[in-house]
């Protein structure tokens, strides 16, 4: 590999882009390309039979020679000067260590928010977009305790537990990496609009695809290797067996990073991905302790310097979490929230058949009340969760 350097100028970034933008060229080309040559101004002023001598087909070889990437270049500066976008290359000090060292790196990553987070220490989140009451609040628990324990929580922004993770990052304070399968530019899924904002201002935005490129379906299973480069591990919560997480928990097992996994109802579609993983010697998590005790002795006294020591027990009484319980609930919110559950949502209907001896009136102002404590959460369709904190103290 060539070594690294501080920045680029903008004509340098011109080439990298130009190197991004050549088509026919992959990733694997492209970083070969790089190693062999030690800059893209080199590769661009290489003869064909240069290029062809280290095996590069002769029409890619021609693109190269012809330029005729510059013009997409200059549109892809244009477009990241407008997104507030940087390009960190392959061989960039901010490129992260970790990412370098996997098989094929991407040449160029274009980053939206806070550079830093690049260096820091992190673990993945991933699950199925269609994840169960269980799975949500297992992942805003698990993410929300790494994340205060000094991990960088990283997703793919996608709908469900990537969601949950990246929210649950967010509410404690900390700062989250999304890794999209589209542009930096680009919001998707589009009701995550608001989260990209968030994440833009308060962590990073991440992705290997140009500016301007759409979700097309074969680009995530792509962008999956980036997620879990970039990771000290994998923690998958829920999943199919051959879902884009249980690929995710593959590249981490290829690129040497650890796997946890939480485990899950076993009649559940969505727990076998995870399930599977705990059979084949995934690190099974109960709290975020069990992924600590996992990290390199370096990665655990480096979160501790930075944390100050702050690294809490999670087993806080809910009384001293949330002053709500300390201050009493009132006798119909304890008795909602005995027949409500953490893995299972209930639907307000059955709530007022099983509470006869509680007023409709009574039914949903204690629902109210409970939901502004931060004890239980609605979901689509008037139906109702308890919050896994509380039910592990009733």
């Amino acid at each position: 590999m060539a070594s690294v350097t501080t920045r680029i100028t903008p004509e340098e970034e011109l080439y990298w882009l130009a190197l991004r933008m050549t088509p026919g060229l992959g990733t694997r080309w492209m970083v070969r390309l790089v190693q062999h040559f030690r800059s893209p101004q080199a590769i661009f002023r290489a003869s064909r039979s240069e290029l062809e001598g280290i095996g590069l087909s002769g029409s890619v070889a021609q693109s190269l020679i012809s330029g005729c990437a510059f013009e997409d270049a200059v549109v892809q500066q244009e477009k990241m000067r407008a997104a507030g976008a940087v390009a960190i290359t392959l061989l960039d000090d901010r490129y992260p260590p970790r990412l370098r060292e996997i098989y094929d790196p991407p040449v160029v990553l274009f980053a939206r928010g806070r550079l830093e987070l690049l260096g820091s220490l992190m673990l993945a989140v991933v699950g199925t977009r269609r994840a169960t009451p269980y799975g949500l609040a297992a992942t805003e628990r698990l993410a929300g305790d790494l994340a205060r324990a000094g991990l960088t929580i990283v997703s793919g922004m996608a709908r469900g537990i990537d969601t949950a993770a990246h929210k649950a990052a967010l509410a404690a304070g900390a700062p989250t990496v999304a890794v999209l399968g589209c542009g930096v530019d680009i919001v998707y899924p589009t009701e995550n609009r608001r989260l990209a904002e968030q994440i833009a201002e308060r962590g990073l935005l991440l992705s290997e695809f140009p500016m301007g490129t759409p979700a097309y379906p074969q680009n995530f299973p792509i962008r999956n290797r980036i997620i879990s480069g970039l990771s000290v591990g994998v923690l998958v919560v829920e999943g199919a067996q051959y879902s884009g997480s249980a690929i995710t928990a593959r590249l981490a097992l290829d690129q040497g990073r650890e796997v946890f996994a939480v485990p899950g109802n076993i009649t559940s579609r969505m727990s076998w991905g995870p399930n599977l993983l705990i059979k084949q010697g995934a690190k099974l998590v109960q709290d975020f302790n069990d992924v600590i005790v996992e990290l390199p002795l370096e990665d655990r006294r480096r979160l501790a310097l930075e944390t100050e020591g702050r690294l809490f027990a999670s087993d806080t009484t809910e009384s001293e979490a949330n002053p709500a319980i300390a201050d009493g609930l009132s006798e119909a919110c304890r008795r909602l929230l005995a027949r409500l559950h953490v893995d299972a949502p209930t639907h307000l209907d059955e709530l007022l058949e099983s509470c006869e001896e509680l007023s409709s009136s009574e039914i949903i102002a204690a629902l109210f009340e409970l939901e502004m404590a931060g004890l239980v959460r609605q979901l689509p369709g008037k139906n109702f969760v308890k919050v896994w904190g509380e039910s592990r103290s009733s």
